[in-house]
């Protein structure tokens, strides 16, 4: 079903007025189509990609001006500017991420405001685009973190996962040696593209051991919370400084070891967490670079990517097409 409100002043969008699960709180509505202020582009949505963050915004994550949005990956086609933009033009192609904390809408709309935007190069289909942003900044800004150092040893565990699938590709790019954990699923193209897989669940350390040949430098943890955490910091030669995790938060404050939100904040500089971008993008439209879709639904169909989002299998981004393109 196309935007049928591109020549009016309205359009549909995905979102919530008060906090709760996003099964309760989210509706979609038709509201007025937002207008870019300075800085800011406004997008006619090709696609957007959903998140576990998306549902973590509904029940109270990052408070803020409410309603909100939900929807922070989008690509689009510009069909405005805001003043003070200079490097893009009404009808270009582009993705990036929408500005969810200060408008009442995101990117699950028929039209999205951006803070951030990048050209979309020939060869990169925007389904593809949309599903870069979240999964590409989150690997690489913790990547950067345990150092994207050339000939280590890092072991990517829940490389099944967008952010861990990313991490890999980012890994191998830069020259690192990379081991990963992962389910059946994705386990034949880990290794294709030149990770050594090695499978989840009891025996880790000893296949990890096994598979490694020596040491492993670093460990970035992507995996939904397993308890695995102890093993990790043992594969890590019992350093819980060299394991660094994005989901298992409790477990790090016991056992001394990093997480997300206990990184330096001074160093989430726009070059570091963006500047990559263009890079990763033509590598996309190459084919050498790539974030796993599990499927695509019209935006009237939010109700079933939520399901299957929430079943903890989606094994890939869940993208919404708000038009026909």
């Amino acid at each position: 079903m196309g935007d049928h409100d591109l020549d009016t002043d309205t359009m549909r969008t995905l979102r919530f007025h008060h906090y709760g699960e996003p099964a309760d709180v989210l509706a979609l509505e038709t509201v007025p189509v937002p207008i870019p202020g300075p800085g800011a582009i406004r997008v006619v949505v090709r696609a957007c990609g959903l998140a576990p963050a998306d549902w973590a915004l509904c029940r109270g994550l990052l408070p803020g001006q409410l309603p909100r949005g939900v929807g922070c990956d989008v690509s689009g086609t510009v069909d405005a500017v805001g003043d003070d933009v200079t490097d893009i033009a009404v009808g270009d192609l582009v993705f990036g991420t929408t500005d969810w904390a200060n408008q009442p809408s995101a990117g699950a709309s028929g039209r999205a405001i951006m803070d951030r935007w990048f050209a979309v190069p020939e060869g990169l289909d925007p389904t593809q685009a949309a599903a870069l942003p979240m999964a590409l900044s989150t690997a690489y800004w913790h990547l950067a973190r345990l150092g994207l150092d050339r000939d280590k040893t890092i072991l990517v565990h829940g490389a099944g996962t967008t952010v861990g699938f990313a991490a890999v590709q980012i890994a191998l790019i830069r020259g690192m040696r990379v081991l990963a954990t992962s389910g059946g699923t994705y386990a034949t193209q880990l290794e294709d593209l030149g990770a050594t897989v090695t499978a989840y669940g009891d025996g880790l350390v000893d296949r990890v051991q096994g598979i490694s040949g020596g040491r492993v430098d670093m460990v970035l943890d992507t995996a939904p919370v397993s308890g695995a955490l102890p093993e990790l910091i043992q594969i890590a030669d019992g350093d819980p400084k060299r394991v660094l995790t994005i989901s298992d938060f409790a477990a790090a404050a016991q056992l001394g070891a990093r997480d997300t939100f206990h990184e330096d904040p001074a160093a989430w500089t726009e070059t570091e967490r963006f500047g990559f971008f263009p890079e990763f993008a033509q590598l996309a439209a190459k084919g050498k670079f790539a974030i796993p879709i599990a499927g695509t639904f019209p935006l009237e169909d939010w109700r079933r990517a939520l399901e299957v989002s929430l079943g903890g299998h989606a094994h890939g981004k869940l993208v919404l097409l708000p038009t026909d393109g």
